[in-house]
């Protein structure tokens, strides 16, 4: 197993948040938290990435614990955190200047910018680029990273609708190019149908998954996705406590 979470437990000024989070990654496997607004899903990403301290259980990557910040995660928040006065490929090669690899990753990072849709835009400005793309360039700067799984918290929760469909479809398109476990937070209930091979359902007070569905389908497409009304019932009334999975 790539990723083992066993009995995580976290409180906030006295308030339990988690308690007793466990579930599992395969390797290469895309496996999407779900839950409403304010359950603990961001939460359970900043443990995984040792920004927060855990006060109960463990993670495991490779059978190996993990303890504080640990290079096998690559973080993505929600918004593209760009520096403004960067170039686009000055951000995304971030990475590499902090470890001493800048020369490496600069040519790595070009030979993916065409992969990435953003192919002549290095030496442009973040303000020169849409949002989409400019979330693009964040998730290239992630994927860089020599980390063995991707951790990304709502990354196209701040872009309008139609954006953040296209956004999806790409993701999509990139899963197999990308090669890495996948660790995606949302509440948005038609993304992780559309992306995960797995849903992990985040509910109660404190937080504990409550479900999890496979999602099995291998053409994914959005008239596919159209017709998930029942799978979306059952998300939203797992999410909402009335049946278990």
């Amino acid at each position: 197993m790539k990723l083992q979470v066993q009995g995580l437990a976290f409180s906030y000024e006295e308030k339990k948040i988690l308690d007793g989070i466990d579930f599992s990654v395969k390797e290469g496997e895309f496996v999407s938290l779900l839950g409403a607004s304010g359950s603990g899903k961001s939460t359970i990403l900043k443990l995984l990435t040792g920004v927060l301290k855990p006060e109960g259980g463990g993670m495991a990557v490779d059978g190996q614990a993990i303890r504080g910040i640990s290079e096998k995660f690559a973080y993505m928040p929600q918004n593209d955190l760009l520096f403004p006065w960067k170039t686009i490929l000055e951000n995304v090669c971030l990475y590499g200047r902090i470890h001493g690899s800048a020369e490496v990753m600069r040519r790595e990072a070009k030979e993916n910018f065409s992969l990435f849709g953003l192919d002549g835009y290095e030496d442009k400005y973040p303000a020169q680029l849409s949002g989409g793309m400019r979330q693009r360039a964040a998730f290239l700067r992630t994927a860089l990273c020599q980390a063995d799984i991707l951790l990304l918290d709502e990354p196209f929760g701040a872009l309008d609708v139609i954006t953040r469909g296209e956004m999806q479809d790409w993701l999509l398109s990139m899963r197999k190019r990308l090669n890495r476990t996948v660790l995606l937070v949302t509440h948005d209930m038609d993304e992780a149908i559309y992306l995960s091979d797995r849903i992990l359902i985040l509910g109660q007070s404190p937080a504990r998954i409550t479900g999890e569905i496979a999602i099995e389908e291998k053409g994914r497409t959005r008239e596919w996705l159209y017709g998930q009304g029942e799978l979306r019932r059952a998300l939203h009334r797992q999410i909402m406590g009335e049946t278990k999975a």
